[in-house]
Formats: C-alpha cells, sequence, structure tokens
C-alpha cells in the first residue's frame, strides 16, 4: 500500500546524473552547527560519543545514524540538523565506535548491522532525558541500522518512538556489495577501502595479535574486505552469512510505526534488492519513496536546503 509516488523534486540543471548528486553536496555544501558532545559508557567496558543540537525547551528530539565512514560531521547530517533545529527539534547525531575521532577500546568496531548500539542510545537518552516524541534517521549503512532496529523490535518499541526514516539505504547488503564493485563504483570503492585500512592501522595497534593487514592490497571489494575483516571481527563465519544476518530487507515485515524508505533510482551504491517495492504494498507501516533522481546521500535541490531534508521534515511533522 505506502508506495509514495512524489514527481515534484528535480534536482539542478547541471547536477544531471547520480554521480553528481553524490558528490556534489558532499564536496562543495558547507552547513556548519555547534555540537555539545557526551560520551556514554557501553555495557562491554566501551564508548560511544554522542554530539547534540539542542533547541530551547523542545521535547521533539531525532536520532540521527551516519553512513560507512561517516561521523557527525559529515555534510549530510549536519544539514538535516540545522534543519531539524530551525523547526524546533533538538538533534543528536551518535557516532559508531571509532568514528568520533578517537579509536574504541574494544576489538569489535562496528558494522552495517550494529543495532545493538542504537538500542543501547536510544535506552540511554529514553531513561536520561525527559522527550515526548523521538524519531529515528539514518543515511546508508546508518539507514539499514535504523531499519533493523525498528524491524527486530518489533511491536516492543518505546512508544515515544513516533517514526523513523532511512535515506540511501543499502537493504540488501549482498546485492550493494556487489554493485559497489562495479567498474563504475571504482573511484568510491577505492576511496572507502583506503579509508577502512586507516582504520584497522589503528586497531591493529590495540590487538597486533588478532588484525593482520599484509595483504590487504589484494583488498579491491566489499566482499572481500568484510570475508577477511568485518564478518571474522564481529563473529560471523563469512561475508554471506553477515549479510544474510544483517540485511534490512529482512526486518521490513515486522516493522511496527511509520517508516519512509527514501532510495533515489538512480542511486550509484544501490543494487536492485534495496527497493522493496512489493514489501512495501503489503505493509501498514512500511512507505517506499524512489525518485529517479538524487544519488547516494545527495538529493541536492535548493542552496540551504536538500530534499531529503525536506522529505524528513514533512515526514516527522505529520
Amino acid at each position: 500500500m505506502p508506495l509514495i509516488d512524489r514527481p515534484d523534486y528535480k534536482p539542478p540543471f547541471l547536477l544531471f546524473n547520480g554521480h553528481l548528486q553524490t558528490i556534489y553536496p558532499s564536496l562543495f555544501r558547507s552547513v556548519k552547527v555547534k555540537y555539545e558532545r557526551e560520551r556514554i559508557k557501553t555495557p562491554d567496558d566501551d564508548f560511544l560519543d554522542l554530539d547534540w543540537s539542542r533547541v530551547l525547551n523542545s521535547k521533539k528530539l531525532v536520532i540521527l545514524s551516519h553512513g560507512l565512514e561517516g561521523d557527525s560531521n559529515r555534510q549530510y547530517i549536519i544539514g538535516m540538523v540545522n534543519n531539524l533545529n530551525k523547526n524546533g527539534y533538538n538533534a543528536l547525531a551518535w557516532n559508531y565506535r571509532g568514528c568520533s575521532g578517537e579509536m574504541n577500546k574494544n576489538y569489535r568496531f562496528y558494522h552495517s548491522g550494529s543495532s545493538d548500539d542504537l538500542k543501547f542510545v536510544i535506552d540511554y537518552i529514553l531513561s536520561n532525558y525527559n522527550y515526548d516524541e523521538v524519531y529515528l534517521i539514518g543515511f546508508s549503512l546508518g539507514g539499514n541500522i535504523t531499519l533493523k532496529y525498528i524491524g527486530e523490535t518489533r511491536n516492543n518499541l518505546d512508544k515515544r518512538i513516533k517514526k523513523g526514516m532511512a535515506i540511501s539505504v543499502p537493504c540488501d547488503l549482498s546485492g550493494s556489495a556487489k554493485k559497489m564493485a562495479l567498474l563504475s563504483n571504482k573511484i568510491y570503492m577505492q576511496r572507502f577501502i583506503n579509508q577502512l585500512k586507516k582504520k584497522l592501522i589503528d586497531k591493529k595497534k590495540q590487538f597486533p595479535d588478532k588484525i593482520s593487514i599484509d595483504n590487504y592490497y589484494l583488498i579491491k571489494s566489499f566482499h572481500q574486505f568484510d570475508d577477511q575483516y568485518t564478518a571474522p571481527i564481529h563473529g560471523f563465519k563469512d561475508a554471506e552469512e553477515y549479510y544474510l544476518l544483517n540485511s534490512s530487507i529482512y526486518f521490513l515485515d515486522t516493522i511496527s510505526i511509520p517508516t519512509l524508505i527514501l532510495n533515489a533510482k538512480n542511486d550509484p551504491f544501490l543494487s536492485s534488492g534495496c527497493f522493496p517495492y512489493e514489501q512495501a504494498k503489503k505493509s501498514k507501516f512500511l512507505f517506499l519513496e524512489t525518485p529517479g533522481q538524487g544519488g547516494h546521500c545527495g538529493f541536492p535541490y535548493k542552496k540551504d536546503l536538500t530534499y531529503s531534508e525536506k522529505r524528513a521534515l514533512e515526514w516527522i511533522g505529520n
């Protein structure tokens, strides 16, 4: 039932394909916010850094989850925070383990299904702060975590959590890994591989006997990286088991609050499996919007507003 057709979105004329719509906002958009950082201790004696941007006396909070190798200072996060604040919402952008500028303490760090950490953040906030309404918004990998959390929690979500939204989300991790391995995505893939290597080097300093990067030059794809590092570090047999157990596509049927997926058809990162039309048609709570344009976490629209920010405000404000 909830398929949304909104033909009114058109990106700027010069940004005419998914690659330009992905890259331009990331490199050339400049939005600033002022955060207050809070560090919380996890049950396994690690830490998570939470970055707050508050509006005076607001009882409404949006929790933002960033993408792979992102953090609270990525432009797609800052832009969303800025526009949420302007419209009366407090915003909390949490940083995954190892993503806040300081490497986390434990052997594990984060992965595409780290909904346990999102759950801990949400439980902490609901126990320690007085909010009447809480909304969850995730980008890319963070969108997958957000959908997985909502789906696996089923009907046990706290009543204060009103809605969810996932933007440019790789619901099908295996399919997206294959899509990212294509030659057309080589520039993105190499950038991620290089960033992840830096993280592994830092982690190796902490655990020299557990991590080897001797043959890292052979890693050319997410599947290879996840097979060699993500899966064994986080307790999965191999990359395919990791994808199977953590792809949010398998958790969509049990979503029990209104949740919007915003995935552009020209997103260079997403495979066909990341557009769950049939599941949305059958669901009372899952809404799917797939504009033809937008790229990956881009959606350029106006100078001070992306289409995804516009839709987020419309979505949570209804």
